[in-house]
């Protein structure tokens, strides 16, 4: 049954773009950004037809109330924690929400998305992590459901704020292949400072799908052409959040984004189709 799942989520090629919209999960101001009315962010989302959307337990509703059969499929976000201000807390936590597996298949999730953090000088919220991956990897297998898991090397808050790739590559393709090792079926990574090395990311993971998650806002122009180069690099997929949801127009980067994933399109071309359909 985790077969008949990942068919749905990854598509006919093997391949995803699923767009992230559960920043609003961690409790941080500026991750609301574009998508205070959530109700709006989905159904825009939805209507550009990403392979996927990824939401909180609270928010999936949004995506699972809209009828018909050609809706992105559901990838439910398991964890959560409060890790990601410029001035961390005294007390860090990565906590799993209760019944996660169970919850999914009520939703009919297609996949589970769960942390595997790695921050500098906070070793206890890796060993938090790993834990939430052991205990939910058995009860995903017992129930079909595939679990992606999101290997972050992260910058120090204090220099970086949250959520900011480090980028180094000794460091993300060893925590990608601890992700493997512990049964991931999908893995959301990071990607490096130097595109072209990123096949060593790829070839860390042993044949289990790599999904490139974006960062920080870039420009359009940018996220195409690093698109283009991660997928050239054996990359499956993309997960991208504040690349869309921020965007003047998610619909139509949306769009593009999946021309170059499952079409091949050049970054030029799928440029110029966002900004035809943006106009």
């Amino acid at each position: 049954m985790t077969k008949h799942r990942l068919n749905r989520f990854l598509g006919a090629d093997g391949k995803c773009f699923d767009v992230a919209i559960d920043h609003g999960f961690f409790n941080e101001p500026g991750f609301l950004s574009g998508i205070e009315d959530m109700r709006d962010a989905v159904a825009t989302v939805a209507q550009a037809q990403p392979d996927a959307v990824q939401l909180s337990p609270g928010m999936a509703k949004h995506l699972q109330s809209i009828p018909g059969k050609d809706k992105p499929s559901l990838v439910l976000r398991t964890d959560i924690a409060n890790i990601y201000a410029k001035d961390l807390p005294q007390y860090l936590f990565s906590q799993i929400v209760e019944n996660a597996v169970e919850q999914a298949v009520q939703l009919d999730a297609a996949c589970l998305c769960v942390n595997l953090l790695l921050m500098p000088n906070q070793p206890e919220v890796h060993a938090r992590c790993v834990s939430n991956i052991a205990r939910l990897k058995p009860e995903a297998d017992a129930a079909g459901m595939p679990l992606m898991v999101e290997p972050l090397v992260m910058q120090d808050n204090a220099k970086a704020g949250g959520y900011m790739v480090n980028g180094d590559l000794a460091l993300i393709r060893t925590l990608v292949r601890q992700a493997v090792e512990m049964g991931a079926d999908v893995i959301k990574a990071d990607p490096t400072d130097d595109v072209g090395e990123y096949h060593k990311v790829v070839e860390a993971a042993s044949g289990i799908p790599i999904l490139v998650r974006g960062g920080g806002r870039v420009s359009d122009a940018e996220i195409l052409q690093r698109t283009t180069d991660l997928m050239e690099q054996g990359a499956m997929g993309i997960v991208y959040g504040r690349n869309v949801i921020q965007h003047d127009h998610p619909a139509a980067i949306t769009k593009a984004l999946m021309a170059i994933v499952h079409e091949g399109m050049s970054p030029e071309d799928a440029l110029a189709m966002m900004q035809d359909l943006s106009s």
